[in-house]
């Protein structure tokens, strides 16, 4: 029998209702699938649960693919796709495989002519610069920048200095505890004309997303604190 298909499945951003967030034909897959690739297992459950599996997660089966997981057991999971059997991919929020550990399993599908199905859901990063106001025709992901301080602030002058000579917006992260000093390090090094955007909760409630020069976000700096934020600088 031929291989199943790899089922990229999106989940929400925060705690809200899947269904205010992702379409009907994510539920129709979750609904058929029984094999599960996942970030985490706890949050992958919780979701699926919201989702419209609740009183059936016992029926799954789970396997974890995160920063732990040896490149070795990725080459094993092959073997969930025998059979015919369909896998479905979550990360821990928004699209999976996109600044996330699945892309691991995406290449190795290539590689073994395993059929790849993406479904639309959220996207922080992409959801953060459709709402920006900065360049959205060339634009590029850094994903996290370094913890230490020192390092950390080097690579926003590069990375600013990037965005100025190619007019190219620059995305990144940060861990949410961190959020705070990154902002306070972004506004410390970066010239006063430099436009910041800072997308936080995306899609949820109390979600806020604004676009300001640093000379404008100087004077009125928001406290963030641990909500997942994007940040977006155009130089």
């Amino acid at each position: 029998m031929a291989n199943g298909k790899l089922y990229l499945i999106p989940s929400t951003l925060g705690e809200n209702d899947p269904q205010e967030v992702l379409p009907a034909p994510v539920f129709d897959a979750i609904r058929q699938i029984k094999t599960y690739v996942v970030e985490n297992t706890r949050s992958a459950r919780r979701f699926l649960s919201a989702a419209g599996l609740k009183g059936h997660i016992e029926e799954l089966n789970f396997f974890e693919l995160n920063e732990h997981t040896h490149p070795q057991e990725v080459e094993k999971m092959d073997e969930f796709f025998k059979n015919g059997n369909n896998v479905g991919l979550i990360s821990e929020a928004g699209l999976p495989a996109v600044a996330d550990p699945g892309a691991l399993l995406v290449a190795l599908c290539h590689r073994k002519n395993i059929e790849v199905v993406p479904f639309v859901g959220p996207s922080s990063l992409m959801l953060a610069l459709m709402s920006s106001g900065l360049n959205g025709q060339s634009f590029a992901f850094n994903g996290y920048l370094p913890a230490k301080v020192e390092e950390r602030k080097n690579a926003l002058k590069t990375i600013e200095k990037r965005s100025s000579s190619l007019k190219q917006t620059q995305l990144f992260i940060e861990t949410p505890y961190r959020n705070d000093a990154m902002l306070a390090d972004i506004l410390s090094v970066c010239n006063g004309h430099t436009r910041l955007c800072v997308a936080v909760n995306i899609t949820m409630p109390d979600a806020m997303i604004r676009t300001k020069t640093i000379a404008e976000w100087k004077q009125n700096p928001p406290i963030i604190g641990k909500r997942p934020c994007v940040f977006l600088i155009l130089g």
